[in-house]
């Protein structure tokens, strides 16, 4: 089986870190205030958040992947 780097499964959460400077946060915070499993962050605050709950944890990376993407899309006006 061949593996797919997380890169190229990934790539607008890639370039989220990597060229827009943002972060990522997953898990759950039971003291805190969000009840979101997955979160996008940048320095304006935090543009996304996800759904409170996920069949998988692959799936909330997909669905934070198509959402940063449009979010950078709307930003840059590229994909």
């Amino acid at each position: 089986m061949v593996q797919q780097s997380f890169e190229s499964k990934y790539p607008h959460i890639d370039r989220w870190v990597h060229e827009h400077q943002g972060w990522i946060a997953i898990g759950y915070d039971p003291n805190g205030p969000l009840t979101s499993f997955v979160r996008a962050f940048d320095m304006g605050g935090m543009p996304w958040e996800g759904e409170d709950d996920y069949a998988s944890l692959d799936e909330a990376l997909r669905d934070l992947d198509v959402n940063i993407g449009a979010y950078l899309q709307e930003l840059y006006g590229e994909a």
